[in-house]
């Protein structure tokens, strides 16, 4: 099915590519998202979905020193997030804190925390553990992958591990394991590496992935979900990796980012530069299958098309989303230009 956006419209001044759910305001709907300018100066942006579920306000608007690449928000904590930023000339990282806003728009400067800089080559993303507070952070660039601690309270950040992927391999990004500390997938250029932490060494790996992003089904242990330039959406069980034990189609054009949703297991989104953001329901079955409730999907009907809804109301190339840890039925995505849309999916879950 595919159809405009029926969603709620953000509008940012700049181009941006990033945008993160504030898991840890349980109050609100929210969301962060910061932009990609060379020549203006670039914001951050805290926005929250209205009691009524009618407007996206603006809560906090600060200015953030360099373009945005990366951007990410600190799970136990609703006014700590990092981003990877880039000078023109070099990439750095850093943990920032979000100033007490007394409700005003035009807010302080946000304070940095920590400053992520042991790294040499090109920073690609910081990886938050996903629930819960802990104080470690993941910091990848296309070489070398770095555990840091974190002090907030102190206004530090040590290297706690570091280790090289080596030469060969060209690393992108990653995602940490919701279900194992230990656990981290990286994207490199033409494979999958899954990391153990405990000893710093690739684990395993799926070869002849050429994937732009990578992340866990929050609900299911061992299924990992991929987005692939040539074959589109794959689902893995880790455990059997030699062939992926799903598969949905490709966007028009590159498939550039793929998110599971926090609640249900088999809801996906991806989205790409054909403009468009696809919402999925695929059936994972292994030997921990939960059952999707029967309030999203309706049982036992099975799904032929695995497609749910196709949102093509977009000019230009989206490559930001964020499912909503408050709402798991809402989700934010964020377009090239700079306009951020939320919408709910619940129009679309139930099959009559």
């Amino acid at each position: 099915m595919q159809g405009g956006s029926t969603g709620i419209g953000y509008g940012l001044k700049c181009q941006a590519r990033c945008i993160a759910d504030v898991k840890a305001d349980t109050d609100h709907t929210s969301f962060i998202t910061g932009t990609l300018s060379l020549k203006e100066e670039n914001e951050v942006h805290l926005i929250r979905l209205a009691a009524g579920g009618t407007e996206l306000i603006c809560e906090g608007l600060f200015s953030h020193p360099n373009e945005i690449w990366d951007l990410a928000s600190c799970p136990f904590d609703q006014r700590i997030f990092s981003t990877v930023f880039s000078t023109g000339e070099s990439y750095g990282a850093a943990v920032w804190q979000i100033p007490e806003l007394y409700g005003q728009l035009n807010s302080p400067q946000l304070e940095q925390i920590a400053s992520l800089d042991a790294h040499t080559g090109k920073i690609k993303c910081v990886l938050w553990w996903p629930t819960g507070r802990h104080d470690k952070l993941i910091s990848i660039d296309e070489q070398n992958i770095l555990v840091w601690s974190l002090d907030s309270s102190k206004k530090t950040a040590q290297v706690h591990l570091k280790e090289s992927a080596g030469i060969l391999h060209y690393l992108t990004g990653g995602s940490w394991d919701p279900h194992d500390l230990n656990s981290v997938a990286l994207t490199s250029d033409s494979v999958i590496q899954l990391w153990d932490l405990r000893t710093m060494k690739m684990s395993n790996s799926i070869e002849q992935a050429h994937a732009r992003n990578v992340d866990y089904d929050t609900k299911k242990q061992h299924i990992l979900v991929t987005a692939e330039d040539e074959t589109g959406i794959r689902i893995w069980d880790l455990r059997m990796l030699k062939f992926p034990i799903a598969e949905l189609p490709r966007h028009a054009h590159w498939t550039w980012t793929v998110r599971c949703n926090p609640e249900y297991t088999g809801l996906i989104l991806s989205a790409g530069t054909d403009s468009a953001v696809n919402l999925w329901f695929a059936s994972v079955r292994s030997s921990e299958d939960a059952a999707v409730p029967e309030s999203l999907v309706e049982s036992p009907m099975k799904h032929a098309n695995p497609l749910l809804h196709s949102y093509n109301d977009y000019e230009d190339s989206v490559y930001g989303l964020a499912w909503s840890s408050r709402e798991p039925w809402m989700f934010a995505s964020l377009s090239y230009d700079g306009r951020v849309v939320v919408e709910s999916t619940k129009p679309h879950l139930s099959r009559k």
